[in-house]
């Protein structure tokens, strides 16, 4: 297991970098493939600017 410094790179070791690079990946590939309905752009933006105001 190789150390990482932490000014190179979030994770203690390559080993846990490849794992969280798999389960990214896998995440990104089974949106890509989803057919559920999209949500608009505008909405979603919507929704950030209301969670926001809130924290404000």
């Amino acid at each position: 297991m190789a150390k990482l410094s932490p000014i190179v790179s979030e994770f203690a070791s390559t080993e846990e970098e490849e794992a969280h690079d798999a389960w990214f990946r896998a995440k990104v590939e089974k949106a890509l493939a989803s057919t559920a309905p999209r949500i608009p752009h505008a909405e979603v933006m919507a929704k950030v600017e209301a969670i926001l105001d809130r924290h404000k």
